[in-house]
């Protein structure tokens, strides 16, 4: 793995605090939901994907209830990015969205632009019956109206600072680490 050449400023979370903190979420998510077996997890690519399914396999511990769980690229529904000019296609999903109740998971929230784009993709594959948003880290600096209902850690930040989750399944450990940019 290559080194960061960015100031490390903290770690924020660690293996053990990431655990409990998405054992929480997926407690927070049980209360929310009624009909767990209306529920799907839908992670954002590449992040989001790995928490999804840490937290689908927390729920089936607590719950015994296998939630579905999707990928979701939204790269191509960006609005901060170029894109071709071609429409983007319908995400494909395992599961039909329609009808449903759509947790949205990501790593970290920010501007809200990769939530957007999310909820763009999200719709063009059916019409949910709600759409929920569940982040490891809400770092603030919203440039839309929009808020996760299920947060793991606050971590306010300065422009001049960037969250950065590592992941075992993508980075070979877990840690959330706080640098300078």
């Amino acid at each position: 793995m290559a080194s960061i050449v960015k100031n490390v400023k903290g770690v924020m979370l660690e293996k053990d605090a990431i655990r409990r903190t998405l054992a929480r979420i997926s407690h927070e998510i049980i209360e929310k939901n009624e009909n767990l077996s209306n529920v799907a997890l839908v992670g954002i690519m590449t992040r989001g994907v790995p928490i999804a399914e840490r937290i689908k396999k927390f729920i089936f511990s607590y719950e015994g209830i296998s939630i579905d769980t999707g990928v979701l690229d939204i790269s191509d529904f960006r609005d901060d990015m170029m894109k071709s000019v071609s429409k983007p296609d319908s995400p494909k999903f395992a599961f039909n969205v329609v009808g449903r109740d759509i947790v949205l998971v990501d790593d970290v929230l920010f501007t809200g632009r990769t939530v957007r784009a999310g909820i763009e993709a999200l719709i063009k594959a059916g019409r949910p019956k709600s759409i929920q948003l569940a982040v490891l880290i809400d770092r603030g600096h919203r440039e839309l109206p929009l808020r996760a209902d299920y947060v793991g850690k606050n971590i306010p930040t300065s422009r001049n600072e960037e969250i950065k989750v590592f992941l075992e399944e993508t980075d070979g450990k877990d840690e959330v680490i706080l640098l300078e940019k």
